[in-house]
């Protein structure tokens, strides 16, 4: 069943006093695109959230929201990165040299560079806030699956109903194909009957064009390869698998074949219905941009 690429989901997680808040919003996108926000001290679970979401969602543009909070009171560590500060304190000594100025080292403003002094975070609390994440993003995901699976089933609906209407409307214009002939006769007939030409040689040439127009406007292949396309899209709006791209490629590919018919069958009858099934064939070709 096909899947849509809109969906929100939404999960939460307490262990031991850390509670994890884990929200995904999806829109369409061509590929898969996982945007993760979360608080610089946890940055290093954003490949792992990254790899959870890529094994269940193929397509879409996802902002992946993660916030945590604590409520265990804890003492914070911080640490003194030494070999960073002599190596500010060095190139600031250098530069009062090359500026001929007093060196005046000030400790607090050494302190505020980047990198200096950095809040230390223990191997065990990333470990649990993984954990805690997990969880959440694992009912998030749930419950995005859950949207996007009920908008498909939508769009799937949609998308069956418009086929059934195009495969109504090509077999019309299969009835009337083979009127196209008897029609080109009758109007060939009535030019050369009213150019007074001779009655054996006209109909000699009425049989040659006929014949020759025949092999130009022929539209049975293209019939045939619009029944083959219908039948493809109907096992695809039955597909577990993503199959969003390939609906496109097929509408193309339909919408190719209709254009030739319309092309070689300039017929007062089958105008219209041209029309028709590219007016549904638009119509899909604007859903399918919805569909993983």
């Amino acid at each position: 069943m096909l899947k849509s690429m809109t969906g929100y989901g939404r999960g939460e997680a307490e262990q031991d006093g850390l509670q994890a808040t884990v929200e995904i919003r999806s829109v369409n996108h061509r590929f898969l695109e996982a945007v993760v926000r979360i608080a610089r001290p946890f940055i290093v679970l954003e490949e792992r959230i990254k790899e959870q979401v890529q094994s269940q969602v193929s397509r879409g543009h996802l902002d992946i929201f993660v916030t945590f909070t604590d409520n265990n009171e804890k003492k914070r560590n911080v640490k003194l990165d030494k070999e960073l500060v002599v190596a500010y304190h060095e190139c600031l000594r250098e530069l009062a040299e090359m500026m001929q100025i007093d060196f005046q080292p000030n400790v607090l403003g050494i302190a505020q560079y980047s990198g200096v002094i950095v809040e230390e975070e223990a191997g065990d609390d990333l470990d649990r806030a993984w954990l805690v994440a997990y969880r959440a993003l694992t009912e998030a995901l749930q419950q995005l699956g859950g949207m996007r699976f009920r908008e498909g089933e939508r769009l799937a609906r949609d998308f069956d109903l418009r086929r059934e209407r195009i495969a109504s409307i090509v077999d019309e214009i299969q009835e009337r194909s083979p009127q196209l002939e008897e029609d080109l006769r009758s109007r060939l007939q009535k030019r050369l009957q009213a150019m007074s030409v001779d009655c054996e040689i006209a109909e000699m040439r009425l049989t040659t064009e006929v014949v020759l127009f025949a092999e130009r406007s022929s539209i049975t292949e293209e019939l045939v390869r619009l029944h083959s396309h219908l039948e493809q899209l109907a096992e695809m709006l039955n597909s577990t698998d993503p199959v969003g791209r390939k609906i496109d490629f097929l509408i193309q590919e339909m919408n190719r074949e209709i254009n030739t018919i319309g092309s070689k069958a300039a017929d007062l009858t089958i105008s219209p219905l041209v029309i028709e099934v590219k007016s549904e064939l638009e119509k899909m070709r604007e859903q399918v941009q919805n569909v993983e």
